[in-house]
């Protein structure tokens, strides 16, 4: 898996939100969060918590990413 891009600091903290509130389920959240917004028709929130699903998948991986200095 590719490193997610991360837009800023309001999608790391709502990724961090979701994770402190619904624990092991905060990519469901998001998920839900994701498709309501696309049935509501607003395609920048749809990609917003998509972007959250993924950055939540990272913060949640005990993997090592990236290069080590």
């Amino acid at each position: 898996m590719d490193s997610p891009y991360i837009s800023g600091r309001p999608a790391l903290a709502d990724a961090a939100e979701l994770i402190e509130r619904f624990g092991d389920d905060a990519g469901l959240e998001a998920a839900v969060r994701a498709e309501q917004s696309r049935d509501a028709g607003n395609v920048v929130r749809f990609c917003h918590w998509r972007q959250i699903e993924r950055v939540i998948v990272t913060l949640s991986s005990r993997e090592v990413r990236g290069s080590i200095h």
